[in-house]
């Protein structure tokens, strides 16, 4: 893993459609944590992903992933730095087979690293190694978040962004979804978690934070968030 700084935003301003949405957002994302960033719907949390991303252009204000910035970077580049975004969605390549479906995201094309990287893939869901030759478009919305999330681990990436992980899907199927995400932080990836469902959220974070209006009201360790709920509550009743 390339990145061994946390990937840091400052005053991060990002308008869509000519109306400010994030107003001089200020956060980071360490290595090794799960972060969790909850809010209502129109928070402003998927304007951010999408900054971190490269999807949505920057009005003002920085990212940075060990030292290098990421302002106007290409989604591809951004990637190839070393931060993995696993979309809302459970989105796949429909038409592809599970395998060929994760082995399009190695950004390593060598034999030897494409093979390492399925393995690995297989070892985190060995439930995608049954299916590695089914096309993708007939799995279930949970086998889909699966090869989402092997997508981004083939990338090797330092950070990883998981946007709604556990949308639409049976508890059964977020719990080892949750796993994995565990896994990845005790092997030194920092995520960053966007999640609908505050408790499940809160569980797998050291870290959280809270967005209203497209502004952070909450920015510190999830027990403490944990334990005082009323503050989670009014951000969601603000909105």
């Amino acid at each position: 893993m390339a990145a061994i700084s946390p990937v840091v935003v400052e005053n991060l301003v990002v308008e869509r459609g000519g109306k400010r949405v994030i107003h001089d957002l200020s956060f980071a994302i360490r290595r090794g944590e799960i972060t969790a960033l909850l809010g209502a719907n129109g928070a402003g949390k998927s304007s951010t992903v999408m900054a971190l991303a490269g999807v949505l252009p920057v009005a003002r204000g920085a990212m940075r992933l060990d030292a290098m910035s990421l302002n106007g970077l290409s989604p591809d580049r951004i990637r190839r730095a070393g931060l993995a975004l696993v979309p809302e969605g459970h989105r796949v390549l429909g038409q592809l087979s599970v395998e060929d479906n994760i082995l399009v995201a190695a950004l390593d094309g060598s034999p030897s690293a494409r093979r390492e990287g399925l393995e690995r893939a297989y070892e985190i869901f060995p439930e995608l190694a049954q299916r590695k030759r089914q096309l993708a478009s007939d799995l279930s919305g949970g086998q889909k978040q699966m090869v989402a999330m092997a997508q981004a681990f083939i990338a090797k990436p330092g950070f990883m962004v998981v946007d709604e992980l556990s949308l639409g899907l049976a508890p059964t199927v977020v719990k080892r979804l949750a796993e994995a995400l565990k896994m990845a932080a005790q092997n030194g990836i920092g995520v960053l978690l966007i999640e609908q469902f505050a408790n499940l959220a809160l569980d797998l974070a050291d870290h959280a934070m809270v967005m209203e209006r497209g502004r952070l009201v909450y920015d510190g360790d999830s027990a403490t968030l944990k334990a005082n709920p009323e503050i989670l509550h009014g951000a969601y009743l603000a909105s």
